[in-house]
């Protein structure tokens, strides 16, 4: 118990600078902290041998990379004395939806070959190499039915056969 608090107390002041700078809020970074030094007690015995400076830090780096994903899962934090109305008001979302339906409705009418090249670029961010990989074909043929099927699904949603006059934007690849 000893070794270990001669080991992390002179570790306190670089994880508060961090926190600092990740979360721009001194208390909110203390909090991060706190948690960061309960979680490294309670779980000491599964750290590597060695300086535990890196460990600790990827603590403190994890628990804040958790917490902003809750933040943005949540949304801002507004008193209720302080909301004005546009802070109350929720965008509809109906029209994203019959958009998100016809482009899955207008992916599932490519070609098997086209789609699968398609969504393993870009939706699932595999680069070029590793769709060739995964389908067993060649860097050139991904690039080549990677271009076909932009521009098929383009055709398709734009319901004509020329799609060179409002191009859909879709995420770039690498």
């Amino acid at each position: 118990m000893n070794d270990m608090l001669l080991a992390i107390e002179p570790q306190i002041a670089a994880l508060r600078r961090y926190a600092r700078a990740l979360v721009g809020n001194a208390a909110a970074a203390d909090d991060l902290v706190q948690d960061c030094l309960e979680k490294a007690v309670s779980h000491w015995h599964q750290r590597r041998d060695g300086d535990p400076r890196p460990w600790l830090f990827a603590i403190l780096h994890n628990l804040a990379v958790s917490q902003f994903r809750r933040q943005a899962a949540r949304g801002p934090h507004v008193a209720i004395d302080d909301a004005g109305e546009h802070d109350l008001r929720q965008d509809a979302v109906q029209e994203n939806q019959l958009i998100y339906r016809d482009v899955l409705e207008k992916l599932s009418r490519l070609p098997e070959e086209l789609r699968a090249v398609l969504l393993l670029v870009a939706v699932e961010d595999l680069s070029y190499a590793g769709a060739a990989a995964v389908l067993g074909i060649p860097i050139g043929t991904v690039m080549s039915r990677l271009s076909r099927a932009r521009e098929r699904l383009q055709q398709e949603l734009m319901g004509t056969r020329s799609a060179a006059k409002a191009p859909v934007q879709l995420r770039s690849v690498k």
